[in-house]
């Protein structure tokens, strides 16, 4: 299946460890909401749906991180993901992590990777 890229952001919008930038994916011919921070020097991507619930993790626009910063936190739950893979490391997650979104950074952008149907 064929890939497209849809861009996301300008690079330098995603500071290491810092605010993330919101956006929209379709699943399942839906849209739902997503986000991408910077962890690592890379751009990570997930849909923005704690494990636990699906409600969404920041507790203002774009903060996604813990008090740490060294954590994704779900601000309802208090469920901490690691931001490298989204995976559950503590809290009311049940050991279900964040459901990953590609992403590409190129020429000072982050880019979606959609597949085309």
């Amino acid at each position: 299946m064929a890939c497209r890229e849809r861009l996301i952001c300008a690079a330098a919008d995603l500071a290491e460890l810092g605010k993330g930038v919101r956006f929209e994916v379709t699943r399942a011919g839906r849209p739902q909401p997503a986000f991408v921070v910077r962890f690592a020097g890379q751009p990570r991507a997930f849909l923005n749906q704690c494990g636990h619930v699906p409600v969404e993790l920041d507790w203002q626009e774009g903060e996604f991180f813990d008090h740490s910063r060294l954590y994704l936190i779900c601000t309802t739950h208090g469920a901490l993901y690691h931001p490298a893979n989204g995976q559950c490391v503590g809290g009311r997650c049940a050991g279900r992590g964040l459901i990953p979104v590609p992403v590409v950074e190129r020429d000072g952008h982050v880019y979606l990777m959609e597949e085309q149907q």
